[in-house]
């Protein structure tokens, strides 16, 4: 048993090490936390793109989630890449049969270098049975448009984005600008309780940023089960996240 508080990852493994399950287990690692995982798929990818997916069976990503919380008192878990309707519906069902507690859904449905990362029917079923359990959903600009249908190019658009979304599944959501333009300044749009806050993040220049969502989502869930609100959780990851780009 770990004398550490324990967080699970829900994701993909990245053979690059930049992303996935291997960016989150260094973020716990990092932070103080135990990290332990639910392996969803096997990718072969590097910060260039993605070579091949192998999904695991969701009857193994249900064994691994219940091994884990089997033996450990979990005090949050993220979920990243899911790949399939069957595995995300598999790991929303046995999370809520665990109460999960502290839940960060990244919404995973395309890598940074734009390879798709989701099939068939992920996406709707992201929707009606995992996002409605989270804690805190941290989508980017790309995959804020797919949650709402609509382009979301602009500060306003992750705003309206942000609140939308907030509102569909009665969660925070934090629509993330990294993607959004090469501004000095990163705005990122937090939805909590039918308020809207931006929550800036210094860009470092000249950095490759594969896995920055999986470290920021990570960081969030690691910060969450501290006791902190949703805003400083937000605060506290962006500032992470930005403090690990400028070592690289």
């Amino acid at each position: 048993m770990s004398a550490a508080p324990v967080v699970l990852t829900i994701a993909g493994s990245d053979s690059g090490g930049g992303a996935g399950i291997q960016a989150d287990l260094k973020t716990f690692t990092s932070l103080g936390a135990f990290g332990t995982t639910a392996i969803t798929c096997i990718t072969a990818q590097n910060p260039d793109g993605v070579r091949g997916v192998a999904p695991i069976d969701p009857d193994m990503v249900v064994a691994q989630i219940n091994a884990v919380y089997d033996a450990f008192d979990v005090c949050a878990v993220k979920t990243g890449m899911l790949y399939s309707a069957e595995i995300v519906s598999a790991a929303a069902s046995v999370l809520k049969e665990r109460n999960v507690r502290n839940l960060v859904v990244d919404p995973v449905l395309v890598a940074t270098s734009g390879d798709d990362l989701a099939s068939g029917n992920a996406l709707e079923t992201m929707a009606s049975e995992l996002l409605p359990l989270a804690t805190l959903i941290t989508p980017n600009v790309h995959e804020a448009a797919v949650l709402t249908g609509k382009e979301v190019s602009s500060v306003e658009d992750m705003e309206n984005a942000a609140k939308e979304l907030e509102c569909r599944f009665k969660t925070s959501c934090v629509v993330t600008g990294g993607d959004l333009d090469d501004a000095d300044e990163i705005s990122n749009l937090l939805c909590y309780e039918g308020a809207l806050k931006r929550i800036p993040c210094r860009r470092v220049p000249a950095v490759s940023t594969h896995g920055t969502g999986c470290t920021f989502s990570a960081a969030s869930a690691a910060f969450l089960m501290l006791g902190e609100d949703v805003p400083t959780v937000v605060e506290m990851a962006c500032n992470y996240v930005a403090s690990r780009l400028s070592t690289l």
